[in-house]
């Protein structure tokens, strides 16, 4: 039996090891690719930005300041929508009116619930009142730089670009808005998430996802993929929402511009429930992919490794290997590809971080109740059920 948990252990090690220069493989494409075909940012259609909001996030109005300060040749408007007027975020965007009276901000009341999902209910009316053929959905947080619209919308100079998605770190905030559950969440989103990413285009010649840090498409693309509607039900209507639009024939295109997320300030429950949330939505998204996750967490396996051989010699070389790889994917997406320095602070944290990403992946097959903004819902094949 010892002999064989060995063994075990020993395979899925070599197997995180492939997958992690496989990660280093796909990172190398990724810029090779931009720096090779540099878009034309003169291509400057007009665009609706689209931004379901519900009550304050931390670093909300500088996110929502960063969009009125785009540098950008066409014309743009900025829509918010709230499904009631009473909500604490329109006060935060009556501010921004006055502070941008340049800008065209709108303010839209979604009252309808059209589904479990109140964001995509909420995008659905908000997309009715938007004036331009060309939409940039992002979440209310989302903070960005002044040629960000100027460089995503570049890409729709191709005609068969039908979504372009872009990469995203996660801020954390500052000394009493920082916990070590933030960090580990935020270190998560550079060294483990965005390398999937990558891996996954690497392997598949594109992406046939979005990511929810920018959905920029067409009305007319939305339409052929079958249009918002067919969202209203799904957890990761960001991801279906790129599925569908691959599927329709048209190409999803993954962005060189980083954005920034807000990561609050998570106790130890508030992580694991976001966590988890991730974990689940992901395996109902790309259920067979999902399975071969467990494997990328080469660094805990080959803990384990070094446990099961009774601490032979070999396992520990094959350990420094892993971590030295391990090391080397998170310097070069995190740092040189996001740009994001609090990598090289936090970067004592990543063996715990893999092992918690091995605890929720193994955790998200025990059941389907995820936690969304305080509601308790069932995930069954990508839509959400509320528990009764």
């Amino acid at each position: 039996m010892a002999i064989a948990i060995e063994a075990i252990t020993t395979l899925l090690t070599v197997a995180g090891l492939f997958y992690l220069l496989l990660a280093l493989w796909g990172a190398r494409d990724f810029v090779h690719s931009w720096q090779k075909h540099r878009r034309d940012v003169g291509y400057t259609p007009d665009v609706s930005i689209l931004k379901p909001v519900k009550g304050v996030d931390p670093r909300m109005y500088a996110g929502f300041v960063s969009h009125c300060r785009q540098q950008y040749g066409g014309q743009f408007e900025i829509l918010f929508g709230v499904s009631r007027l009473d909500d604490p975020a329109v006060v935060e965007i009556e501010r921004l009116r006055a502070e941008f009276p340049e800008v065209a901000v709108r303010l839209i009341e979604c009252p309808e619930r059209l589904g479990t999902s109140g964001k995509v209910s909420n995008l659905i009316q908000m997309l009715r009142e938007a004036r331009f053929e060309h939409v940039v959905i992002n979440d209310s947080d989302i903070y960005v730089a002044p040629q960000y619209l100027a460089r995503v919308m570049a890409c729709f100079a191709d005609p068969q670009v039908g979504l372009v998605t872009a990469p995203y770190i996660g801020r954390t905030g500052e000394r009493g808005a920082l916990t070590v559950w933030s960090r580990l969440e935020a270190l998560g989103i550079s060294t483990d998430f965005f390398p999937g990413v990558l891996s996954a285009r690497k392997l598949e010649g594109g992406i046939r996802f979005g990511l929810g840090s920018t959905l920029a498409t067409t009305k007319t693309a939305l339409e052929r993929a079958g249009g918002l509607e067919a969202l209203v039900e799904c957890l990761a209507d960001d991801y279906e929402m790129g599925v569908r639009i691959a599927g329709a024939g048209l190409r999803v295109e993954l962005c060189a511009e980083v954005v920034e997320t807000s990561v609050p300030a998570y106790g130890f429950r508030g992580f694991v429930e976001h966590q988890l949330r991730w974990a689940r939505s992901t395996r109902d998204s790309r259920k067979l992919g999902y399975v071969g996750l467990g494997v990328t967490y080469a660094l805990p396996w080959a803990l384990a490794t070094c446990v099961a051989s009774g601490g032979a010699l070999w396992s520990f070389s094959l350990l420094s290997l892993v971590l030295l790889v391990r090391m080397a994917v998170a310097l070069t997406v995190g740092v040189g590809i996001l740009q994001d320095g609090q990598v090289l602070r936090d970067l004592w944290l990543l063996p715990l971080r893999d092992l918690f990403g091995l605890g929720f992946w193994i955790w998200s097959f025990a059941g389907d109740t995820i936690i969304w903004r305080g509601e308790r819902f069932h995930l069954r094949d990508g839509r959400l059920t509320p528990v009764q």
